[in-house]
């Protein structure tokens, strides 16, 4: 009887071992992901932005001045790709943080965007939370900064 409760419990600490392994919630993956969605936005992929983002998900542009939503991410990135892709040139990330705590991170940074028409850096926070093992982008807030005169 000693015996099988032994097995049993070593078993339940391998699955319980194999699924803490199995998280998203670490920094290296959260960094990845956070370079697939700028990847994602600057060739537009809705594909992979159906697949990332939440049902709630939200994304605050520049101080209020637009609103999206899951929906409308997803329809103008395939708006985008049918009509050849987007104005940007290049996405360049920097300074990227991650701070975890428990199933959500914080991820901020710069993003210096090269349009074709007035290129842009953006201050940006985005926020990733662990829903059944898959890592979920739930918002994302971006102020582009005052270029200096």
């Amino acid at each position: 009887m000693k015996s099988i409760s032994l097995i049993i419990g070593l078993n339940l600490l391998l699955v319980f071992s194999a699924f803490a392994q199995q998280s998203c919630m670490t920094e290296e993956n959260i960094k990845a992901l956070d370079a697939q969605w700028e990847e994602a936005i600057l060739h537009p992929d809705p594909d992979f932005l159906e697949s990332i983002l939440a049902e709630n998900f939200i994304w605050v542009h520049n101080h209020y001045s637009m609103v999206d939503t899951k929906k409308t991410t997803v329809e103008s990135r395939k708006r985008q790709k049918a009509n050849g892709g987007s104005n940007i040139k290049s996405r360049i990330q920097s300074d990227v943080k991650v701070a975890i705590t428990g199933n959500t991170a914080i991820v901020t940074g710069f993003t210096d965007v090269d349009r074709e028409v007035d290129p842009a850096k953006y201050h940006f926070m985005r926020t990733y939370v662990e829903v059944n093992g898959k890592c979920l982008l739930v918002g994302n807030h971006t102020m582009a900064i005052p270029k200096e005169k």
